[in-house]
């Protein structure tokens, strides 16, 4: 029987490569059928690429923290091989991909541009540089760690903490303990979601007009309304009933009374949204991710509460698919989870306007001349003021504050 090729999963359109991460079976290892051989990141998630077969993985084409695309030829499977019966050119986990896959330096090494440039303005050879992108191809990375190579002496004795850690080890915590001691240095990679994270926050700087405005909310109704409700709620649904939904809600409300808000810019034009999807930001132990929560103008506070949950888990398992991380028309980031009490956030592009949700805590505030304790919640709304004036962002920011001052008037649509 012929043997059975395990390829990169399609990628999105707007992805074009991928980092393999660490294979979990070794040349020559049996194999069970959809048992996960080894996972890949994107800029967006981690996808893992199961056995298409069960049988022996003959050969690892592509050795962990190789530069992979859509459908490439990564491994290959015999389905009716047996234990240790690996092609001797296969290569093992952490081993170098085999000679005809692997980057090898070379006169005639095709760079990409950015890389070209690179090496022209150090006065760098191309068989100097390992490439590690597709086919070979010296990416910026790579010339980056040569020109760091070249400039650095050799080593007298091996560092208490490697400079700079295999890749497979991109994802791994860094080893606080080694950094404090004897004041060494621990450079990691950045991985491809930190990349991307850092790529649109600087786009989102450098392309929109940003400005925030604030706001401070009395959380006490909405408090009063969740704990006279939880208990029934959670039963009827089967969800706990937290603080997001009515933050969500709020913010729905005022996106219809001000569709700028709601809004993008495309070049010249201004594209209003007829429907409402709006990005929760949540941790995960890989970096911000923000899931899309849609149409969420036909969903029920169970619903929200519901997906908002599904979302927090799939974010700590790395299970969240391209689609829920995909559009969105306004987004809602939740500091209060870790404690801020101000922030201003920063806008995810191409959306034109971001809520921040802080700690709510007990404050002293005045109500009809008289000195009260309340629990307050401190609301900042950024906002490009390209397409969206003061005017639009204090009022629909004032509207959320409204809602949420009386929570009654979400159920009742006033």
């Amino acid at each position: 029987m012929a043997l059975v090729e395990v390829k990169v999963p399609q990628l999105s359109e707007s992805v074009a490569e991928a980092t393999l991460l660490q294979w979990k079976k070794k040349a020559g290892d049996l194999v069970a059928r959809d048992e996960i051989l080894i996972e890949i990141e994107t800029d967006k998630v981690v996808l893992e690429v199961p056995a298409p077969e069960a049988g022996v993985l003959v050969s690892i084409v592509q050795g962990d923290g190789a530069t992979v695309a859509s459908d490439q030829l990564i491994a290959t499977i015999d389905p009716e091989g047996k234990a240790g019966a690996a092609a001797p050119a296969a290569t093992s986990a952490g081993a170098a991909p085999m000679a005809a896959a692997a980057p090898a330096a070379s006169a005639g090494a095709i760079a990409m541009p950015s890389a070209a440039k690179i090496m022209a303005d150090n006065n760098l050879s191309s068989s100097a540089v390992a490439g590690t992108g597709k086919d070979g191809r010296i990416t910026k990375g790579d010339v980056l760690g040569a020109l760091e190579t070249r400039s650095q002496p050799a080593p007298v004795a091996a560092p208490a903490v490697a400079s700079k850690p295999a890749l497979a080890q991109v994802n791994a915590p860094v080893n606080v303990n080694a950094i404090l001691a004897d004041r060494p240095e621990q450079r990691v990679p950045m991985s491809r979601l930190r990349q991307r994270i850092a790529e649109r926050l600087v786009q989102s700087q450098s392309t929109a007009a940003i400005l925030t405005t604030f706001n401070e909310v009395n959380m006490q109704p909405v408090i009063d309304l969740r704990n006279k409700y939880k208990d029934q709620f959670e039963k009827e649904h089967g969800v706990k009933l937290g603080f997001m939904s009515f933050f969500v809600k709020a913010a729905v409300y005022a996106l219809r009374k001000y569709p700028l808000l709601n809004a993008s810019v495309d070049g010249t034009d201004i594209v209003y949204h007829g429907y409402f999807d709006i990005g929760v930001a949540v941790g995960s132990p890989r970096g911000l991710v923000v899931p899309v929560l849609r149409n969420v103008d036909q969903m029920s506070f169970a619903d929200v509460e519901r997906k908002i949950a599904e979302f927090g888990a799939k974010a700590r398992d790395g299970k969240l698919a391209l689609e829920d991380l995909s559009g969105g028309t306004f987004s809602i980031s939740n500091g209060g989870t870790f404690g801020s009490m101000l922030s201003t956030p920063i806008i995810n592009p191409p959306q034109s306007a971001i809520l921040g949700v802080h700690a709510t805590k007990d404050r002293a505030v005045v109500e009809k001349g008289q000195v009260v304790v309340r629990p307050m919640n401190y609301l900042a709304m950024s906002y490009d003021h390209r397409i969206i004036d003061g005017r639009e962002a204090v009022l629909g920011l004032v509207s959320m504050k409204d809602m949420l001052e009386d929570p009654a008037r979400l159920l009742l649509g006033l």
